[in-house]
Protein backbone atom coordinates (compact mmCIF):
# COMPACT_ATOMS: atom_id res chain seq x y z
CA UNK A 1 0.00 0.00 0.00
CA UNK A 2 1.64 3.56 -1.10
CA UNK A 3 1.62 6.33 1.88
CA UNK A 4 -0.27 8.95 0.42
CA UNK A 5 -3.50 7.88 -0.85
CA UNK A 6 -6.38 10.11 -2.49
CA UNK A 7 -9.53 8.02 -1.68
CA UNK A 8 -13.22 9.58 -2.66
CA UNK A 9 -16.50 7.82 -0.48
CA UNK A 10 -19.44 8.12 -3.30
CA UNK A 11 -22.97 7.22 -2.66
CA UNK A 12 -26.55 8.80 -2.10
CA UNK A 13 -27.28 11.04 1.00
CA UNK A 14 -28.15 8.68 3.96
CA UNK A 15 -25.47 5.65 2.85
CA UNK A 16 -23.16 5.97 6.06
CA UNK A 17 -20.36 7.63 4.21
CA UNK A 18 -18.91 9.83 7.43
CA UNK A 19 -19.41 6.80 9.46
CA UNK A 20 -16.86 5.00 7.10
CA UNK A 21 -14.81 7.85 6.11
CA UNK A 22 -14.40 7.83 10.38
CA UNK A 23 -13.36 4.04 10.67
CA UNK A 24 -11.06 3.96 7.64
CA UNK A 25 -9.40 7.34 8.79
CA UNK A 26 -8.80 5.57 11.69
CA UNK A 27 -7.11 2.20 10.52
CA UNK A 28 -5.03 4.41 8.43
CA UNK A 29 -3.40 6.54 10.86
CA UNK A 30 -2.89 3.05 12.66
CA UNK A 31 -1.28 2.07 9.69
CA UNK A 32 1.32 5.04 9.82
CA UNK A 33 -1.10 7.45 7.40
CA UNK A 34 -0.67 11.29 7.93
CA UNK A 35 -5.05 11.41 7.18
CA UNK A 36 -6.94 14.94 6.01
CA UNK A 37 -10.47 14.55 5.50
CA UNK A 38 -12.52 17.10 3.64
CA UNK A 39 -15.86 17.51 2.14
CA UNK A 40 -18.08 19.88 -0.32
CA UNK A 41 -19.30 22.16 -0.79
CA UNK A 42 -15.69 23.77 0.38
CA UNK A 43 -15.63 27.08 2.26
CA UNK A 44 -15.06 29.12 -0.51
CA UNK A 45 -17.32 32.43 -1.80
CA UNK A 46 -18.80 29.26 -3.97
CA UNK A 47 -19.29 26.92 -1.40
CA UNK A 48 -21.06 29.34 0.50
CA UNK A 49 -23.64 30.08 -2.73
CA UNK A 50 -24.02 26.45 -3.03
CA UNK A 51 -25.06 26.48 1.07
CA UNK A 52 -27.53 29.57 0.11
CA UNK A 53 -29.18 27.20 -2.41
CA UNK A 54 -29.67 24.37 -0.52
CA UNK A 55 -31.07 26.23 2.29
CA UNK A 56 -33.34 28.30 0.22
CA UNK A 57 -32.08 31.86 0.23
CA UNK A 58 -31.11 31.29 -3.19
CA UNK A 59 -32.96 30.57 -6.29
CA UNK A 60 -30.95 28.56 -8.91
CA UNK A 61 -31.64 26.10 -11.71
CA UNK A 62 -30.18 23.24 -12.13
CA UNK A 63 -27.27 23.53 -14.46
CA UNK A 64 -26.05 26.39 -12.57
CA UNK A 65 -25.87 23.95 -9.65
CA UNK A 66 -23.92 21.90 -11.20
CA UNK A 67 -21.85 24.62 -12.69
CA UNK A 68 -21.18 26.04 -9.05
CA UNK A 69 -19.85 22.42 -7.80
CA UNK A 70 -17.59 21.61 -11.09
CA UNK A 71 -16.33 25.59 -9.70
CA UNK A 72 -16.22 24.54 -6.18
CA UNK A 73 -14.43 21.28 -6.81
CA UNK A 74 -11.45 22.83 -8.88
CA UNK A 75 -11.15 24.93 -5.87
CA UNK A 76 -11.33 22.21 -3.66
CA UNK A 77 -8.47 20.39 -5.87
CA UNK A 78 -5.98 23.73 -6.00
CA UNK A 79 -6.61 26.06 -2.89
CA UNK A 80 -3.33 26.67 -2.06
CA UNK A 81 -3.79 26.10 1.60
CA UNK A 82 -5.99 23.41 1.99
CA UNK A 83 -6.63 21.57 -1.38
CA UNK A 84 -6.12 18.11 -2.35
CA UNK A 85 -3.62 18.22 -4.46
CA UNK A 86 -1.65 20.76 -1.70
CA UNK A 87 -2.31 18.06 1.20
CA UNK A 88 -1.13 15.39 -1.11
CA UNK A 89 2.24 16.98 -1.91
CA UNK A 90 2.65 17.59 2.03
CA UNK A 91 2.31 13.44 2.07
CA UNK A 92 -1.28 13.74 3.55
CA UNK A 93 -3.83 10.16 2.83
CA UNK A 94 -6.89 12.59 1.58
CA UNK A 95 -10.14 10.82 2.40
CA UNK A 96 -12.74 13.01 0.62
CA UNK A 97 -16.93 12.68 1.62
CA UNK A 98 -18.10 13.31 -2.66
CA UNK A 99 -15.88 14.39 -5.28
CA UNK A 100 -16.40 12.69 -9.11
CA UNK A 101 -20.33 12.99 -8.52
CA UNK A 102 -20.77 15.40 -6.13
CA UNK A 103 -22.49 17.98 -8.46
CA UNK A 104 -24.77 15.33 -9.91
CA UNK A 105 -25.96 14.02 -6.45
CA UNK A 106 -28.65 16.97 -5.63
CA UNK A 107 -30.32 16.93 -9.46
CA UNK A 108 -30.07 13.47 -10.74
CA UNK A 109 -32.76 13.47 -11.83
CA UNK A 110 -32.34 16.58 -14.53
CA UNK A 111 -29.13 15.75 -16.28
CA UNK A 112 -27.79 13.54 -18.19
CA UNK A 113 -25.09 11.46 -16.98
CA UNK A 114 -22.80 11.74 -20.35
CA UNK A 115 -23.16 15.87 -19.79
CA UNK A 116 -22.00 15.40 -15.76
CA UNK A 117 -18.84 13.29 -17.04
CA UNK A 118 -17.82 15.74 -19.53
CA UNK A 119 -18.47 18.79 -16.76
CA UNK A 120 -16.24 16.76 -14.60
CA UNK A 121 -13.25 16.00 -16.79
CA UNK A 122 -11.06 18.91 -16.18
CA UNK A 123 -11.05 17.93 -12.22
CA UNK A 124 -10.75 14.26 -13.41
CA UNK A 125 -7.93 15.39 -15.39
CA UNK A 126 -5.85 16.94 -13.23
CA UNK A 127 -6.49 14.05 -10.33
CA UNK A 128 -8.16 10.59 -10.08
CA UNK A 129 -8.94 9.21 -6.69
CA UNK A 130 -6.87 5.62 -6.06
CA UNK A 131 -10.04 4.16 -5.08
CA UNK A 132 -13.49 5.43 -5.53
CA UNK A 133 -15.87 3.42 -3.11
CA UNK A 134 -19.43 3.36 -3.66
CA UNK A 135 -21.57 2.28 -0.46
CA UNK A 136 -24.94 1.14 -2.23
CA UNK A 137 -27.84 1.36 -0.44
CA UNK A 138 -31.74 1.08 -1.18
CA UNK A 139 -33.50 4.56 -1.37
CA UNK A 140 -35.91 4.01 1.53
CA UNK A 141 -33.08 3.05 3.69
CA UNK A 142 -31.12 6.33 2.36
CA UNK A 143 -34.25 8.53 3.55
CA UNK A 144 -35.37 6.66 6.76
CA UNK A 145 -31.38 7.62 7.69
CA UNK A 146 -31.80 11.34 6.22
CA UNK A 147 -34.76 11.63 8.26
CA UNK A 148 -33.79 9.93 11.53
CA UNK A 149 -30.42 12.10 11.45
CA UNK A 150 -31.53 15.60 10.31
CA UNK A 151 -33.99 18.08 11.19
CA UNK A 152 -34.64 19.58 7.58
CA UNK A 153 -34.07 17.88 4.06
CA UNK A 154 -31.99 19.75 1.57
CA UNK A 155 -33.02 20.34 -1.62
CA UNK A 156 -34.58 17.86 -4.27
CA UNK A 157 -33.92 15.63 -1.04
CA UNK A 158 -36.74 12.74 -2.13
CA UNK A 159 -37.35 9.10 -1.82
CA UNK A 160 -38.48 8.93 -5.54
CA UNK A 161 -34.46 11.56 -6.18
CA UNK A 162 -32.67 9.23 -4.40
CA UNK A 163 -34.18 6.21 -6.54
CA UNK A 164 -33.38 8.48 -9.25
CA UNK A 165 -29.89 9.53 -8.28
CA UNK A 166 -28.73 5.82 -7.26
CA UNK A 167 -30.04 4.42 -10.71
CA UNK A 168 -27.96 7.39 -12.09
CA UNK A 169 -24.65 6.57 -10.20
CA UNK A 170 -24.85 3.09 -11.40
CA UNK A 171 -24.79 4.28 -15.12
CA UNK A 172 -21.75 6.49 -14.31
CA UNK A 173 -20.02 3.64 -12.86
CA UNK A 174 -20.36 1.86 -15.59
CA UNK A 175 -19.33 4.11 -18.35
CA UNK A 176 -16.12 4.65 -16.13
CA UNK A 177 -15.26 1.29 -15.14
CA UNK A 178 -12.17 1.39 -17.86
CA UNK A 179 -10.68 4.97 -16.48
CA UNK A 180 -11.21 4.59 -13.00
CA UNK A 181 -10.46 1.91 -9.69
CA UNK A 182 -14.47 1.54 -8.26
CA UNK A 183 -15.12 -0.59 -5.52
CA UNK A 184 -18.70 -1.12 -4.95
CA UNK A 185 -20.11 -2.48 -1.27
CA UNK A 186 -23.55 -3.10 -0.23
CA UNK A 187 -24.19 -0.51 2.63
CA UNK A 188 -27.51 -2.16 4.13
CA UNK A 189 -24.96 -3.94 6.74
CA UNK A 190 -23.53 -3.32 9.86
CA UNK A 191 -20.50 -0.29 9.33
CA UNK A 192 -17.75 -2.47 11.16
CA UNK A 193 -18.63 -5.34 8.13
CA UNK A 194 -18.62 -2.30 5.53
CA UNK A 195 -15.13 -1.23 7.01
CA UNK A 196 -13.54 -4.80 7.01
CA UNK A 197 -14.28 -5.36 3.70
CA UNK A 198 -13.10 -1.14 2.23
CA UNK A 199 -9.96 -1.92 4.11
CA UNK A 200 -9.39 -5.52 2.32
CA UNK A 201 -9.76 -2.91 -0.80
CA UNK A 202 -7.65 -0.75 -0.06
CA UNK A 203 -4.79 -3.36 1.27
CA UNK A 204 -4.67 -5.58 -1.95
Amino acid sequence: MKKNLFIAFEGIDGSGKSTQVKLLSEHLQEAGHKIYTTVEPTDSYIGSIIRNIFNHKIEADHRTIAGLFVADRLDHLLNKSDGILKKLEEGFTVITDRYYFSSYAYHGAHMSMDWVIEANSLSAGLLRPDLNIYLDISPETGMERITSGRGSLELFETAENLRKVKDKYFEAFEKLKSVENIFITNGNRPPELIAGDIWKEISK
